[in-house]
């Protein structure tokens, strides 16, 4: 346990991997703002959390240069960012169906956010700081009617890569998820197509179970406290690329 305070700045923790993760580091005693673009949402995240003395939230959308330049003038000094967030709405078509709208916010939100959390946020942090995106498995097992998805997750991680070079010592990583539980499926399936997906899936696993929230959130707490890892994937997919 860090004796030093931590302060964590979160893109995506009113939900998912992102608010399992808040709720992770704020039990361990870190400052923690949560940023979104609903303030319906992170005002649902707060009643959640508690830990008012040591949370706070914002309203941003990271796809918009303006809003992540004035989130980090208010941010103050930091020592991690974590990018959860994915605007995956409607992404999910075959190449036929794909409406250009809908790729573009999977790019704002899973590249261009996380480029422009970069640009902003690097300055903000310690010299031992560092910067989490979440990338996927549809990178490395893509599917039909996920074409964008992974090219946007193989395009983020490449990114990562040479971030890590441009802005060391501050550590530049990638979580990849696998399939987890999370809110993003309510824009893949219905909840009686999730559970047998998900049935489906634990079945093919050689963990044989689905992933959860705070498998994800402890992945990327890890990467934050290890200060010798930087340009690197870590797989959390509870061995999806072997089956």
């Amino acid at each position: 346990m860090h004796t030093q305070v931590e302060k964590v700045l979160i893109v995506g923790g009113s939900s998912g991997m992102g608010l399992a993760l808040a709720e992770m580091l704020l039990a361990e005693g870190a400052e923690v703002i949560i940023v979104g673009r609903s303030g319906a949402r992170l005002a649902g995240a707060r009643e959640h959390l508690r830990h008012a003395e040591r949370l706070r939230t914002e309203v941003a959308d990271i796809g918009r240069e303006d809003q992540v330049a004035e989130l980090f003038e208010r941010s103050g000094p930091l020592d991690h960012i974590v990018s959860t967030a994915a605007d995956i709405e409607n992404a999910y078509q075959l190449l036929p169906s794909l409406q250009l709208d809908a790729a573009r916010k999977v790019i704002d939100s899973k590249f261009i956010g996380p480029l422009l959390l970069a640009k902003y946020g690097a300055p903000k942090l310690s010299a031992r700081g560092s910067i989490t995106f979440t990338s996927g498995i549809a990178a490395y097992r893509p599917a039909p009617r996920g074409s964008v998805v992974a090219a946007i997750n193989g395009a983020l991680e490449s990114l990562a890569y040479a971030l890590a070079v441009e802005l060391g010592p501050v550590r530049v990583n990638v979580v990849s998820p696998g399939w987890v539980d999370s809110p993003v499926w309510r824009f893949i399936a219905d909840d009686e197509g999730k559970a047998a997906a998900h049935e489906t899936m634990a079945k093919r696993l050689p963990v044989g179970r689905i992933g959860q929230p705070a498998d994800i959130a402890d992945a990327i707490r890890f990467l934050m406290r290890n200060s010798f890892v930087t340009g690197t994937v870590l797989h959390v997919d509870g061995g999806h690329r072997l089956a």
